[in-house]
């Protein structure tokens, strides 16, 4: 059936008016932004990796995509400025990015470091503006105040805003209309829908799903058949009935937190490699017992210089939020896993089977006194190091990490931040500010 003979699904055009904001190449348009002199240059990120870790649109015009090896990207664009990332610095503009945002609309979710779903019903008269408008200027606001560019797709749903907004990236703005989705989905094709991966889309195809428009012409019950309950709220969500709410509050629960840690030159220097993965640990643990949690089951993986990974998992006795608790267990999955001779460049930490560290039931032959004795040094290292930085208090494997120097970052592969302080900060400790770099 060609879209000129479609019927309309709805007579509405914002059932449920969702924005869905994304910024473009995040980190290298932070990096331009604070350096005026980077703009228009091709820009990657993960100079401390080893990688591109974000690519300007300057550099994948020229040909450089993530997740290069740097020298494979130095040798498609010669010109090409790598930088070392600087998470601490992106978490600052992104939270101010959400604020701007919530002076417009208090219903946002912060989906990741760089996008926003918001909900804007009730919000026209307040803004005196249509919902085109209000999103219209939600993205002029956040880009003159934050001197990069953003993409906004608005639309009746957040699984067709979030395909409204890839629609004109960079610097894009689409309005999907929900009775315009008629003439426009039949233009979609099925991997744009974020919940459709490849083998949902293989399945798709074989029943003769070619686009988004087949996918939503068929019944619900065809949906429901093939792909079940998530098939379905994908199905209403294309046709612009909201089924996903708008999550607004701070996200406290965790299926699985993982830490890692790449270091130039690689080792082979057993001692320092174990050392980076108990640095890994003692960082997953502390932000688990932030949120107040404890898991049961660890992963380990160490990645050589080919980048080959190898791995291995664990359970504990009991679940626990202590990293005293848990180094002897990563202690022996490491000696499974290591091979004499080989030279890693990644360590990583993964645990799971979370649950909220709140009442304990203790067993018959669990050590009462030790759980409690474990429990006080947790408070206390957390105490330490909330006061004085982050591992300022840490176990005595990671001394290794101070002996051997020359695995410790140069200062070309530490991000800018920690290198310029302002009066009174450490290279631990450091004020909440990112420092741009313009002439006033």
């Amino acid at each position: 059936m060609s879209a000129s003979t479609n019927r309309p699904i709805s007579i509405s055009s914002f059932p449920s008016p969702i924005i869905h904001l994304d910024c473009d190449a995040f980190f290298t348009s932070v990096e331009q932004a604070l350096h005026p002199e980077l703009k228009g240059k091709p820009v990657v990120t993960g100079k401390e990796r080893g990688i591109v870790a974000c690519a300007s649109y300057e550099a994948k015009a020229l040909g450089v995509k993530r997740p290069m090896r740097l020298w494979e990207a130095q040798k498609v664009c010669p010109s090409l400025i790598c930088l070392p990332s600087d998470y601490e610095t992106y978490s600052l503009i992104s939270k101010r990015m959400f604020e701007i945002i919530r002076r417009f609309t208090p219903t946002i979710e912060e989906y990741s470091i760089d996008e926003a779903f918001a909900e804007l019903s009730g919000l026209r008269r307040l803004h005196r503006a249509g919902y085109a408008d209000i999103a219209w200027k939600i993205k002029q606001t956040v880009q003159q105040e934050l001197g990069f560019t953003v993409s906004v797709g608005l639309s009746a749903s957040k699984t067709l805003a979030k395909i409204a907004s890839k629609e004109k990236k960079p610097d894009g703005f689409f309005v999907l209309r929900a009775s315009e989705l008629h003439l426009f989905l039949p233009k979609v094709a099925l991997e744009r829908v974020c919940g459709f991966g490849p083998n949902t889309v293989a399945l798709l195809e074989k029943q003769g799903i070619r686009n988004v428009w087949d996918y939503v012409s068929r019944p619900e019950a065809w949906a429901q058949r093939f792909l079940g309950k998530i098939g379905v709220e994908l199905w209403h969500e294309l046709r612009g009935e909201a089924v996903y709410p708008i999550v607004t509050q701070e996200k406290e629960d965790y299926a699985s937190i993982s830490k890692t840690k790449t270091f130039t030159p690689p080792s082979s220097e057993k001692d320092f490699v174990k050392a980076q993965l108990v640095r890994n640990l003692e960082s997953a643990f502390i932000k688990m017992r932030r949120h107040k949690l404890r898991a049961k089951k660890v992963c380990i993986f160490l990645r050589d210089q080919e980048f080959r990974s190898s791995g291995i998992e664990g359970a504990f006795d009991r679940s626990t939020s202590s990293t005293l608790d848990a180094v002897n267990l990563v202690g022996d999955l490491f000696e499974q896993i290591f091979s004499p001779g080989t030279a890693y460049r990644l360590t990583g930490i993964v645990l799971s089977k979370m649950e909220a560290d709140r009442t304990v039931q203790y067993d018959l032959f669990d050590d009462v006194p030790k759980i409690e004795s474990l429990k006080r040094i947790d408070r206390v290292l957390d105490g330490v190091n909330e006061l004085y930085g982050k591992h300022a208090l840490h176990l005595g494997t990671s001394l290794w990490l101070g002996k051997h120097r020359q695995h410790v970052a140069g200062r070309g592969d530490l991000p800018e931040r920690k290198m310029r302080l302002l009066k009174g900060e450490t290279f631990r400790r450091r004020l909440g500010i990112p420092i741009w770099n313009v002439q006033v």
